[in-house]
């Protein structure tokens, strides 16, 4: 895909549902009894993976245009995949489905694609492991592929080291499984999808401070569930709407669940101007934004507000190198863990196009507001990094030329369009 610098950006757009949502949505559904119907699913290639790796373990699932249907089995309804359970480029469905193969009376591989097989799986082998399970890298690197044994499960109270929903999510789900009461303490919350969603269905979760509490072997009820829109895509929008000059975005539907919304907290300390429309506070929080155009200017982002905006936080990079004066980011190491390495990514390509920024262990330092030109972008197999190059195409000199632009399909199948459309 080749970009330039547009002479307007204005519109309204609906973003794709939430892609962690969705893949929570098949998992749960697949356990419960009776029929889950998902509207607004996420057809990205990651959830695809999921629904993929659930079919392989005799669950059918209807996708249709307009919904998925899930014919649940209840808890112990999964039988032995017909395959290899290929993950796809999806971190979510390798991680969380490996709390549910875990006590599963069979043996699986679970196994993905070259990023994948680069991602740190030792953060849930390791308490997986403590609650009982068999489950080992086949090529001795704590990467997948996984060979998972499944067997009888033991509850216990992981503290872990960092504060990942999809590590506390693998242990929970194991947890529906165990022969007593699970608990996972973070050092601060993560999103909390699973919980939420795993109640509405009916299972017995709680939460208290930045521990959460399963109880096993509940009796799992299909439900209906509406997908709001992922604030991780409507990010690209929200940082394109505050900075081309006269913008005004419109976008509707978002979850602004506030283990979720850092990117939204951000922007508004930044100087962004965001108006909340329309907002739903029951079951996953939801409303319109109204984006318009702002002078942003440098802050510095750490601590507990990192766990909300992991995902973003390539796309605030950009948003710090348009703006003024200097932007800090701290304790995002996990960031080095994604599907690229996103701070050397981040810091190689935002230096090449004219940006001031410096890459530490832990984060960056960017001093904004230098001129950026076009360059050529290859974005190692990560959707976020060609979608935040395409943004920061639009305050660029020149074209910007972003090769492998399909991966973006992961998430986001329609980025492009909704980009055209708007700055056209």
């Amino acid at each position: 895909m080749i970009f330039q610098r547009p002479k307007h950006l204005k519109g309204e757009l609906t973003v794709p549902g939430d892609k962690s949502i969705s893949h929570r949505a098949v998992m749960f559904g697949s356990l419960a009894e009776g029929t889950t119907e998902i509207s607004n699913f996420l057809q990205g290639a990651d959830c695809l993976s999921t629904i993929d790796c659930f079919r392989k373990m005799g669950i059918e699932i209807e996708n249709t245009p307009d919904r998925i249907l899930i014919h649940g089995k209840g808890l112990h309804g999964l039988s032995v995949p017909s395959d290899v359970l290929d993950t796809g480029n999806s971190g979510t469905t390798t991680r969380l489905i490996s709390g549910i193969l875990a006590a599963q009376p069979f043996e699986t591989t679970l196994t993905g694609d070259a990023s994948i097989k680069k991602r740190p799986m030792r953060r849930i082998i390791e308490p997986l492991s403590m609650m009982g399970a068999d489950i080992s890298s086949v090529n001795g690197n704590d990467c997948a592929p996984l060979h998972i044994v499944g067997g009888p499960l033991h509850g216990i109270h992981y503290h872990s080291k960092i504060a990942s929903a999809q590590v506390k999510s693998a242990i929970l789900l194991a947890g529906l499984y165990a022969d007593g009461v699970t608990k996972v303490t973070e050092p601060t919350v993560s999103r909390n999808h699973s919980e939420i969603m795993l109640n509405c269905f009916g299972a017995s979760v709680s939460t208290e401070d930045t521990t959460v509490t399963i109880y096993p072997e509940p009796v799992l009820h299909g439900q209906k569930v509406m997908v709001p829109g992922d604030i991780s895509s409507a990010a690209y929008f929200i940082a394109a709407g505050l900075l081309v000059p006269g913008a005004e975005v419109l976008i509707r539907n978002v979850g602004i669940n506030p283990t979720r919304d850092g990117i939204l907290k951000v922007a508004e300390a930044m100087g962004g101007k965001i108006t909340y429309l329309n907002v739903n506070q029951s079951g996953e929080p939801t409303a319109d934004l109204l984006v318009e155009h702002s002078v942003l200017h440098g802050i510095t982002i750490e601590g507990e507000i990192i766990p909300t905006l992991i995902d973003e936080l390539p796309i605030i990079n950009v948003m710090a190198a348009c703006a003024e004066g200097t932007t800090i980011i701290r304790n995002a190491e996990e960031l080095r863990a994604k599907e690229s390495n996103r701070i050397d990514v981040m810091v190689d390509y935002l230096s090449a196009m004219g940006c001031n920024i410096t890459g530490t262990n832990d984060g960056m330092i960017i001093e904004g507001g230098n001129p950026l030109h076009g360059i050529t972008v290859d974005p190692r197999l990560d959707h976020r990094i060609a979608m935040s190059f395409a943004v920061a195409s639009l305050f660029a000199d020149g074209e910007t030329k972003i090769t492998d632009s399909d991966i973006v399909t992961v998430s986001y199948p329609n980025f492009y369009e909704d980009l055209y459309r708007l700055t056209h």
